[in-house]
C-alpha cells in the first residue's frame, strides 16, 4: 500500500478515532488531507472520486472509511462485552483492473488491520481463487472482498446475489481511469447499476490518477437519473512534488526510423547502472523481449535485470514482482503490465524507451518512481527515431503543464449490454421495463434508447430477426408473468464460462499455395493445404484485399484468401510489395500530443530545445520544402527510382493514417494514377505508383482538395470495408462478447476453427438478410472508434479543409525520409534490422540533403 510520509499538521488527528491516530503515530505518519476528506465524505453519506498521483496514499485513503466504520462497530461491540467477531455480511467491495493488484492490495491491507487488532476479514476473489473458497464466500462473505469486474459480473449472475450484496455499504474502484476507457468499464458500470438496485445504501469511492475531465469520470460513481447528469464529489490531492523529466540527448546518431532505440543501448545500460532500481518501459512485448536480451548482452557488471510483460507465465511474473518489492532487482524491462499501481518498492528512475503516446500514460509511468508524494519522480525519455524526438518534447512540455489527454467517457457498447442482460436472467427473472430503468442509471448507458434496449432483449431472446429459426440462439424467454428468464440451465453454465470482454489477439497461420487462376483480381478457387510459412498477426491481415502483396519469410507474397485461421498466399514476382509488413508500437499517438507536435513544428523558436541533429533536420526541411503549420496538411510529390510518390503529414497516428491510406489509394486508382501501395507511420503517409501525380496536379487532372475531401468517409469507406477482413474480425469479437458464440465449453476450449466458421457464416447471413442487426451495429461502432480511428480522421479532414500546402519536389525531402524507410521493410529482428535500416537510410538521406 502507498506509504504516507509525515506531515506537520497535528490537528488532523482529531478527525480520526484514537486507534487510528495511534497507528499513524507509531509509523511516524500523519494522515493527509485527502485521506481525511474521504472519511468525511463517507460520514456525510456521499460518493467521492479521489484524484491523486502515485505515492499520495490513495489506496489507504480508499479503505480508511471502511476501516474506521468497522473499527467503530468493533469498539461498540467490545463495550457491551460481547464476542468481537463480526457477522454483518459483506461491507466493502474493492474492484481492480488487475488480479495481481487485488492480491497485492489484500496483502498490504492486512498490515494496518493486524497492527490495530481490527477483527476484519479480508479476502480476494479472482480467476485463480479455488472453487471451494468461492462457494464459501457467497454463503459466508468476508467484511472486505477484493475482486475484478469479471468476478463481480459472475457474482451478480447468481440467484443468491441479493443475499450477498444486501449488506454492502461501499464499493472502492481502483485505477478507475484505466477501467472506464474500455468495454471492461462498460461491464463494470452495468454491475454498479445492479448493485445500486440490490443495495440502495451503497456509496462509491473512485481512485484515479490525474485525468482530463474529472467531472465525467465522477458521473461513473453515482446512479444517473433520467435526463439529468450528476456526479460524485471530487477530492483532489495536493502537495505533490513536480516530476523531473528529461529527454536523453544521445551522443550517438539518431536513427531516421525504427523503434528499437538500439543506438542508445549503452546509455540505457548506464542509467540502470547508475541507479538503485530502474523501470525501463517500452510500448510492445516484442520490444521488451529484444531490449531485455540486448541489455543482458552488454551486462558486464552482472546486474540483476528482469523482464515483465503480459505474455509471460503468471508464475514468472510473480517472481519478478516479489523480487522487485524486496529490492533485489536493479532494473526491470516492462510494458504496460506495470503501468498500474502495484507498490513496487523503492524505484528511483523510470526510463521510457520510444514515444510515450500520450501525456497521461507518461505521467502514470513516471509515478512508478519514488512512490512518495513529497519526493520528485525522475524519468528519462529515450526517443527511438527523429520524429519521436518531437513527440517526446511535446510530452515533456505537457507533463510540465500537468496537461492530460485521457479519452472521454465511453458510450456503452451494445454487445456488452447483451452479455449483461443474459447475466441478469441467469440470476433472477426480470421485467424489461425495470431493467431498462436500471441500465440507464449507469453513466455509459444513460442515453440508451428504448429501441436499442428492446433490440438487445430481442437479440438475447432469439438472435435477432435473421437468426430466429435457430433454436440455439434463443437464450432467454418470457414466463406467464412477463418476466425474462434463461431457457435452460446450460445457458447459465455457458454464460458463466464465457463471461468478460477481453478477447485475445490472435495469430494466423500463413500457408503458401499456388495463385488463383485467371490473373490479378481473380476470384477463382484456391488449393487448400500448402506449406506452412509461419504465423502473422491478425490485425495486419485484416486490412488486406485480394491481390495485395507483402513481405513475409524473406520473400514477397500475394494475399489470396483468409479462410478460418489460415492465411493463403502465393509467391509474387512483384519486387515492390504493396503493403509492407512493419514492426513497432501499436498504441496510436494521442490526439493531444499530435496537436502539440504540430504546434512545435510551427514554432521555429521552440526548435532550440531539440537536439542539434533534429534541429538541423527541420531547418533543412524548411529550406528545401516546407514545415507544416498547426492547421495545415502538407503534401509533397516527387519521383524516385521509376516511381512517383505522394507524401502527406497529418500527424494523427498510425491507425488513422492506415485508414486514410486505404481510402486514398482507392481514389487515386479511380483518377488513373495507378497507385501501387502505401505505407504509414504515426506521423506521415506515403503513397507510390506508376502515374506521375506531380504532372497530374499541374494539369488539373488531380485536385488535392477533392482528393482529401471528407466525403471519402462515405461510399469509399463502405466499399473498402466490404472487401476487407476487418469487419469480420470486429464482428467476431462482438459476437463472442455478446454471448452469441462461445469459446469455452465444459469439456475443452472451442477450437479457433469452429469459432471462425460460426462467426463468418453468421456475419454473411446478417449482412444479407438483416444489415441493421444489433451485432453489425456494434461492430461498426467498434471499428469506427478503434481500429479505423474514424473520429480522428474525420476531425483531421475537417481541420485541413482549405489549408493544404503543396510542394512539387524533384527528390525526397528530409521530412519524408522516415516514412520512406518504412517501404519494403521486413520483420527482421535483432541487429540485422538496424543494419538493413541504416543501409536503406544512407542513400535516401544523401538524396534529401542535397540542396
Amino acid at each position: 500500500m502507498d506509504p504516507v510520509p509525515p506531515r506537520k499538521s497535528a490537528s488532523k488527528t482529531d478527525r480520526l478515532p484514537t486507534t487510528f491516530t495511534r497507528w499513524f503515530a507509531q509509523r511516524g505518519w500523519l494522515p493527509r488531507e485527502h485521506q481525511l476528506a474521504l472519511i468525511e465524505k463517507a460520514r456525510g453519506d456521499r460518493s467521492a472520486l479521489l484524484i491523486a498521483p502515485t505515492g499520495a496514499g490513495k489506496t489507504l485513503a480508499g479503505f480508511l472509511p471502511t476501516l474506521v466504520e468497522l473499527g467503530d462497530k468493533t469498539s461498540a461491540v467490545r463495550s457491551t462485552g460481547r464476542d468481537v467477531q463480526r457477522t454483518g455480511g459483506l461491507h466493502t467491495l474493492y474492484i481492480s483492473p488487475l488480479k495481481a493488484l487485488a492480491v497485492d492490495i489484500a496483502r498490504n491491507l492486512e498490515t494496518p488491520i493486524a497492527e490495530m487488532q481490527l477483527p476484519i476479514k479480508v479476502e480476494t476473489r479472482t480467476g485463480d481463487t479455488p472453487t471451494s473458497r468461492r462457494t464459501r464466500q457467497r454463503k459466508y462473505p468476508p467484511d472486505i472482498l477484493l475482486t475484478t469486474p469479471e468476478q463481480l459480473a459472475l457474482l451478480l449472475s447468481s440467484d443468491d446475489a441479493p443475499f450477498l450484496f444486501s449488506s454492502l455499504k461501499r464499493v472502492v474502484l481502483d485505477e478507475l481511469h484505466a477501467l472506464v476507457t474500455s468495454k471492461r468499464g462498460d461491464l463494470l458500470s452495468l454491475g454498479l447499476a445492479r448493485l445500486w438496485k440490490l443495495a440502495p445504501q451503497m456509496r462509491a469511492i473512485g481512485l484515479s490518477a490525474t485525468v482530463a475531465e474529472p467531472q465525467s469520470l465522477a458521473r461513473f460513481l453515482v446512479p444517473q437519473p433520467v435526463g439529468v447528469s450528476i456526479a460524485a464529489d471530487i477530492v483532489v490531492a495536493g502537495g505533490a512534488a513536480e516530476p523531473v523529466v528529461e529527454m536523453l540527448d544521445s551522443k550517438e546518431r539518431l536513427p531516421w526510423a525504427g523503434h528499437s532505440a538500439r543506438h542508445a543501448l549503452g546509455e540505457i545500460y548506464d542509467l540502470v547502472k547508475a541507479n538503485k532500481t530502474t523501470l525501463v518501459f517500452v510500448n510492445t512485448r516484442s520490444q521488451a523481449e529484444m531490449l531485455f536480451q540486448d541489455l543482458w548482452r552488454v551486462n558486464d557488471d552482472n546486474l540483476a535485470i528482469a523482464l515483465h510483460h503480459g505474455s509471460l507465465d503468471v508464475g514468472q511474473r510473480r517472481k519478478v514482482e516479489d523480487a522487485m518489492t524486496a529490492g533485489k532487482l536493479r532494473g526491470v524491462v516492462c510494458t504496460s503490465s506495470l503501468d498500474l499501481g502495484i507498490d513496487w518498492g523503492d524505484v528511483d528512475l523510470v526510463v521510457n524507451v520510444g514515444a510515450p503516446k500520450g501525456s497521461s500514460r507518461l505521467m502514470q509511468r513516471i509515478g512508478r518512481a519514488n512512490h512518495r508524494l513529497d519526493a520528485a519522480s525522475r524519468a528519462v525519455l529515450v526517443p527511438a527515431n527523429r520524429f519521436e524526438v518531437l513527440e517526446c518534447r511535446a510530452a515533456i512540455d505537457a507533463v510540465a503543464e500537468n496537461a492530460q489527454d485521457t479519452p472521454p467517457l465511453r458510450t456503452g457498447a451494445l454487445d456488452v449490454l447483451a452479455q449483461h442482460v443474459l447475466g441478469c436472467a441467469c440470476g433472477t427473472p426480470f421485467l424489461a421495463d425495470d431493467l431498462y430503468d436500471e441500465v440507464r442509471s449507469a453513466a455509459p448507458y444513460s442515453e440508451l434508447s428504448r429501441v436499442d434496449f428492446d433490440d438487445t432483449i430481442d437479440f438475447v431472446a432469439s438472435g435477432g430477426y435473421a437468426l430466429k429459426t435457430y433454436e440455439r440462439f434463443a437464450r432467454i424467454k418470457q414466463d406467464k408473468s412477463g418476466k425474462w428468464r434463461v431457457t435452460n440451465p446450460k445457458v447459465r453454465q455457458m454464460y458463466r464460462m464465457n463471461i468478460g470482454t477481453i478477447v485475445e489477439e490472435s495469430m494466423l497461420k500463413v500457408r503458401l499455395v499456388r495463385a488463383r487462376g485467371g490473373g490479378k483480381g481473380s476470384t477463382g478457387a484456391i488449393a487448400r493445404g500448402g506449406r506452412m510459412l509461419g504465423q502473422i498477426e491478425e490485425y495486419f491481415v485484416e486490412n488486406l484485399v485480394l491481390g495485395d502483396t507483402f513481405v513475409f519469410g524473406g520473400e514477397v507474397v500475394r494475399y489470396e484468401a483468409l479462410v478460418e485461421d489460415q492465411v493463403y498466399v502465393s509467391r509474387s514476382n512483384n519486387s515492390d510489395p504493396k503493403v509492407p509488413s512493419y514492426m513497432g508500437g501499436k498504441f496510436p499517438l494521442s490526439t493531444y500530443l499530435a496537436e502539440r507536435v504540430r504546434k512545435l513544428l510551427d514554432n521555429e523558436k521552440a526548435w532550440k530545445l531539440l537536439p542539434d541533429q533534429v534541429r538541423e533536420w527541420l531547418s533543412l526541411q524548411a529550406h528545401v520544402s516546407h514545415v507544416p503549420g498547426v492547421r495545415e496538411l502538407m503534401v509533397e510529390t516527387f519521383p524516385r527510382a521509376n516511381k512517383f510518390y505522394l507524401v502527406c503529414y497529418p500527424f494523427e497516428g498510425r491507425l488513422a493514417h492506415q485508414t486514410l491510406g486505404m481510402l486514398l489509394t482507392r481514389r487515386l486508382e479511380r483518377a488513373r494514377a495507378r497507385p501501387l501501395g502505401f505505407v504509414a507511420n504515426e506521423y506521415a503517409l506515403a503513397v507510390w505508383g506508376l502515374g506521375d501525380v506531380s504532372h497530374m496536379i499541374r494539369q488539373g487532372r488531380l485536385d488535392l482538395a477533392a482528393l482529401f475531401d471528407p466525403d471519402m468517409l462515405g461510399d469509399d469507406l463502405e466499399a473498402w470495408l466490404a472487401e476487407s477482413a476487418l469487419m469480420k474480425r470486429t464482428f467476431r469479437t462482438c459476437a463472442v462478447i455478446s454471448g452469441l458464440i462461445h469459446t469455452r465449453f465444459t469439456d475443452a476450449e472451442k477450437s479457433r476453427r469452429q469459432v471462425l466458421f460460426s462467426t463468418d457464416l453468421i456475419y454473411d447471413v446478417l449482412r444479407k438478410h438483416q444489415p441493421d442487426h444489433l451485432l453489425l451495429r456494434a461492430a461498426r461502432a467498434d471499428a469506427a472508434t478503434g481500429l479505423l480511428d474514424l473520429r480522428r480522421l474525420s476531425d483531421m479532414l475537417t481541420r485541413i479543409h482549405g489549408h493544404i500546402v503543396y510542394r512539387e519536389l524533384d527528390r525526397v525531402s528530409p521530412l519524408a525520409v522516415p516514412v520512406m524507410l518504412e517501404i519494403g521493410r521486413e520483420q527482421v529482428f535483432g541487429e540485422a534490422s538496424d543494419a538493413l535500416l541504416a543501409e536503406a537510410a544512407e542513400e535516401l538521406v544523401k538524396e534529401a540533403m542535397e540542396s
